[in-house]
């Protein structure tokens, strides 16, 4: 089972490592990745990383398969990892590899446009901040790292993700702004084209990630899905009655899933 972090996050994210632990216990190999440049991994490319760069899932799925010779392998990704994931799995459209069993993404943030969107709500200012403060502090250690290609000048000052999206991340991948990096980025393109056994699960009530999008993308249509959206979960939360193991339901559903394809 291969994990994916979401925005800001890494391979020591406390949900990362809460459901590798769960994995582990049922009997899977687990590989918590970093996207790039996250969890200290700057200095390891002069890339930045964004929401669309599935091809990156895609390597490691063939080092996995083609290389270390895994014949059942599982994806699962969290927010920004879920919408990598749900992306990557809708590009192999009906040519499924055959040992991809399944991808399970937890609040996956299919539509990019409408997300930042409701990151600039009131309510949701504490989010955004942290957001983008980290991806500042992020893009300070490429300028130091790689002067000659990233510049400190030349933007005004950042106080949304869509704002660095528009300076940043959108012009070092090619793209004319944000909204034109949101729709080529955003997995609800690709969902109509999911063949492979995909868990969906987001709350009614996400911040951020909004239950209308999520349906508009049409990810509950697609037969291939199994779509879970239950009235209160918050962003990637889904904490249970229960104690022990079970308390976080989302990382306890992803594994039941995994385990049950296998």
């Amino acid at each position: 089972m291969v994990l994916v972090h979401g925005l800001e996050g890494s391979s020591d994210s406390k949900y990362m490592l809460g459901i590798a632990e769960k994995a582990w216990q049922r009997g899977f190999h687990v590989v918590r990745m970093n996207q790039r440049n996250c969890g200290g991994t700057e200095r390891l490319t002069p890339t930045l990383y964004n929401s669309g760069m599935s091809a990156d899932y895609r390597a490691v799925f063939d080092e996995l398969s083609a290389g270390d010779g895994f014949s059942c392998i599982f994806f699962a990704g969290y927010s920004m990892g879920g919408n990598l994931v749900t992306k990557m799995a809708g590009e192999c459209g009906e040519a499924v590899p055959s040992a991809l069993r399944g991808v399970a993404a937890v609040c996956p943030a299919l539509d990019l446009g409408a997300c930042a969107d409701a990151l600039e709500r009131r309510n949701n200012y504490f989010y955004q901040r942290r957001f983008v403060l980290g991806l500042n502090a992020r893009y300070a250690r490429k300028v130091e790292l790689f002067p000659e290609r990233y510049s400190r000048n030349g933007f005004a000052p950042i106080r949304t993700v869509r704002e660095f999206d528009d300076a940043i991340t959108a012009p070092q991948f090619g793209y004319r702004d944000a909204q034109e990096y949101y729709e080529a980025a955003g997995a609800k393109c690709v969902i109509d084209k999911v063949r492979v056994p995909l868990l969906l699960i987001t709350a009614k009530d996400d911040p951020f990630v909004p239950f209308a999008a999520i349906r508009a993308s049409g990810a509950e249509k697609n037969p291939a899905i199994e779509f879970v959206a239950p009235k209160h979960g918050g962003h990637c939360g889904f904490i249970s009655n229960e104690n022990g193991s079970g308390r976080f339901w989302a990382e306890q559903r992803v594994v039941e899933f995994c385990a049950r394809l296998v």
